[in-house]
């Protein structure tokens, strides 16, 4: 699935080296500026470019992308010096290293409770509400897409919308008249990053066509859960068989191919936003991300807020760098931050220690099977050689042998493929401390199971205790009704939000842990090179995989309310979300089988039945993100650079960024000990509708809600409560949290927000 990489920029100036190769560059302008003498703003930044003093090769071909819709600028190919001098231009904002992003790598209709048998919802029929979703377009920015896949039938749809300006592009293996239809309405792709990259030294991977064709997976994958239509007997090579169907199998699908063997440029990702909103889009699937920065700097929260000011709701995943605190990515307020959980189904694989002991894991190994004979164990103490990283087994001490691995720093499967061509005839595959108890099923190369820690251990000391260890792995199939479900990932992205603490991240969790779904035949489902199986289906984990359930949840909330925002479809999800699992306890984390928290969950897990109907919702309007912005201490021309308005002044603005409408509360006592912050809530219920509220309270802070009850005579009406929270005297929790939750109820409805709450310093 991939692990982030940091968000750097690097300045090389031309005097210190002067024979560095050019780069891309994303160039922000100032683009009120532009003199009245350009007919365009490509003119203005081809002129810009000529003008540099190396303007011999300064030449059209040196400007990759014009943006507007989503950006005010443009990416070229640059050389230090030449970058540099467009940083003093007055006309610029800042001129930054194009940024390479990672994307962050069936059951879950039933388990979500979208199937067909459940009557009226929300005062619609499942069919009502999917026809409704025929008018809804999902955008999904990923690898691109593998069309011949079932899950893009368009067998009883209508018409593709008049108001889609979107196209397919054709390639050397990509045919626009009989690889689209009215489900696949849109294939794009955008390389011109990754080209620049790869004709230069950073990479020596072959180059693929220039085509919106996948040749990874994992865009069909995504695009295929939030919309895939209902494809009968899908399973991954036997397992997790059964009915295939995105979360609005109706709505249309158009992908935009922004990545490729090296990782999702910046540059092509905002190419790729930018035709999205200009093809128009209801909603935005972002299963990719990079470090955290600030916003002016980050070019997914800038053409995020773009799509959002033209009503479309973008969904990004918030990463696979957990159990990890703080590292989460795309955290804008305007963005819905999705996290992982498990669901119900599961792979049970056993290992059969020599001494009798049956050891319980997971795994989609699909072949022959090892018989009933019980074979050698072995474990090297040595680093690299627990962590079965390439070259590091040796042969002669494995051959005909099940080798015991130690998860982390390579990829699961890649093991299973260092065991087998050292000569290995099994694997078992023991998480550490890292990923705790936390089982992620793989289809691997050779007869694998993979354990958590604690077993693990209970195996390592058997090895390194018995004389003669030996083992016999065996294999399960499918299971499902699972409990404890859902259980946070340990690899999901945690809080806080270290770029603007004052908001609450992740916003909400979704199923993202062993998730079938379409795969592109181009590739094996381990995505390994040696990997010579193909499949139509492939089971998945990461927040990748619960990126897309939201964007279609979405897509089916913007179906029944075509009048809602992005804000208000994202309260939706987020107030109506549930925290407690199937066995009625709170929600746990897969890390160490502990309690979870808002820092991992957010708001809870999703419940799109109760989305449909909140009762109440949290509305931000673009004015209200705005001035969110002038209360980060921004330049201005930052702010004006992210919201593309030149006339904004900050004349307006929060006192606190936590004073924004938003559905959830992060609160930090700094050198005060009480915060207070006012929200308003439109009734979007019955008239008439009378909602009381509930406190839940860490024994540290004490909270005060005014006033306690909402009266809301009409449809529409919003009003607005004021919340305290104290900081009692003499209790001391520097660095550490707490959290609680403030929630609006009636006979119908439970309006909930969690709360979590920090200390920044000792408090008298």
């Amino acid at each position: 699935m991939g692990s982030f990489l940091c968000f750097s920029v690097i300045v090389v100036l031309l005097v210190l080296q002067p024979c560095l190769a050019k780069k891309v560059y994303i160039v922000h302008m100032k683009n009120h500026q532009i003199p009245s003498s350009f007919a365009t703003h490509h003119d203005w930044y081809n002129a810009q470019l000529q003008s540099l003093s190396s303007s011999s090769t300064s030449d059209e071909s040196s400007l990759l992308y014009s943006y507007d819709a989503a950006y005010s600028g443009f990416a070229a190919s640059l050389d230090p010096h030449e970058a540099e001098l467009l940083r003093q231009s007055d006309d610029v904002v800042g001129v930054y290293e194009d940024t390479v992003y990672t994307l962050h790598t069936t059951r879950t209709p039933e388990f979500l409770g979208l199937n067909n048998e459940l009557g009226l919802w929300a005062g619609h029929s499942p069919q009502e509400l999917n026809n409704a979703a025929q008018d809804v377009v999902i955008g999904v920015l990923d690898t691109g897409v593998w069309p011949e896949s079932k899950s893009y039938n368009d067998f009883g749809m209508p018409d593709v919308p008049s108001r889609w300006k979107g196209e397919c592009e054709s390639g050397p293996d990509f045919d626009p008249k009989v690889h689209c239809n009215k489900k696949l309405i849109g294939a794009r792709f955008f390389s011109k990053g990754y080209q620049m990259s790869a004709s230069g030294s950073f990479t020596n991977q072959p180059r693929q066509p220039e085509s919106p064709r996948d040749q990874d997976g994992h865009g069909t994958h995504t695009s295929s859960t939030a919309a895939g239509a209902p494809v009968a007997n899908a399973s991954l090579l036997g397992y997790a068989s059964g009915v295939a169907r995105g979360m609005a199998p109706r709505a249309r699908v158009a992908t935009y191919k922004v990545c490729w063997p090296t990782g999702c440029f910046g540059s092509d990702i905002l190419a790729g936003m930018e035709r999205a909103i200009l093809d128009g889009v209801d909603v935005l699937s972002l299963s990719l991300g990079g470090g955290s920065g600030p916003y002016y700097r980050d070019t997914i929260a800038i053409g995020a807020f773009s799509a959002m000011e033209k009503g479309i709701v973008v969904s990004c995943s918030a990463g696979n760098s957990g159990p990890a605190k703080g590292s989460l990515a795309n955290t804008a307020p305007w963005i819905m931050t999705v996290g992982a959980g498990t669901i119900d189904r599961d792979f049970p694989a056993f290992a059969t220690l020599g001494n009798g002991k049956k050891i319980t894991g997971v795994s989609l190994y699909s072949g022959k099977g090892m018989g009933k004979k019980v074979v050698p164990l072995v474990y090297s103490t040595d680093s690299s050689a627990s962590l079965c990283l390439p070259g590091s087994l040796d042969p002669k001490m494995v051959r005909g042998k099940i080798v015991l691995c130690d998860r982390g720093t390579n990829a699961r499967v890649e093991k299973g493929l260092v065991v087998k061509e050292a000569g290995g005839v099994g694997m078992i595959l023991a998480n550490t401390a890292e990923s705790g108890e936390e089982l992620v099923a793989d289809s691997h190369l050779l007869p694998a199971v993979a354990v958590g820690r604690k077993l693990g251990d209970f195996i390592r000391q058997y090895v390194k205790s018995e004389k003669n260890p030996a083992a016999v792995l065996s294999f399960g199939g499918t299971v499902v009704n699972v409990k404890p479900s859902p259980v946070v990932a340990a690899f999901s992205s945690r809080g806080p939000n270290t770029v603007t603490p004052q908001i609450l991240k992740p916003d909400v969790i979704g199923p993202g842990v062993n998730i079938l779904a379409a795969w592109s035949e181009a590739v094996g489902p381990t995505g390994l090179e040696k990997d010579t199986r193909r499949t139509k289906f492939n089971i998945m984990s990461g927040t990748s995989m619960s990126c897309p359930h939201i964007s279609g949840l979405a897509a089916l909330l913007k179906a029944a309310h075509p009048e809602w925002s992005p804000s208000a479809i994202k309260s939706a999800l987020m107030t109506t979300a549930y925290v407690r699992d199937t066995t009625n306890s709170p929600l746990r984390d897969a890390e160490g089988g502990q309690l979870s928290t808002p820092w991992a969950h957010g708001s809870g897990h999703v419940d799109p039945h109760k989305a449909l109907s909140p009762g109440l919702i949290y509305d931000i309007t673009p004015e209200d993100y705005i001035k969110f912005l002038c209360s980060l201490d921004y330049e201005l021309n930052h702010i004006q650079a992210i919201v593309k308005r030149p006339n904004v002044t900050c004349t307006k603005k929060f006192a606190d960024p936590g004073q924004i409408n938003y559905p959830s509360f992060s609160v930090l006592f700094g050198k005060s000990r009480v915060v207070r912050y006012t929200r308003a809530v439109t009734n979007v219920g019955a008239a008439g509708s009378v909602y009381e509220v509930t406190v839940d309270a860490p024994p540290s802070v004490t909270v005060t809600v005014k006033p306690s009850k909402l009266v809301f005579k009409r449809v529409g009406e919003r009003l607005r409560y004021t919340v305290t929270f104290v900081s009692k005297k003499g209790v001391n929790m520097m660095r550490k949290s707490a959290f609680g939750s403030i929630s609006w109820n009636n006979a119908q409805n439970q309006v909930r927000s969690p709360v979590s709450y920090s200390w920044s310093q000792l408090l008298d």
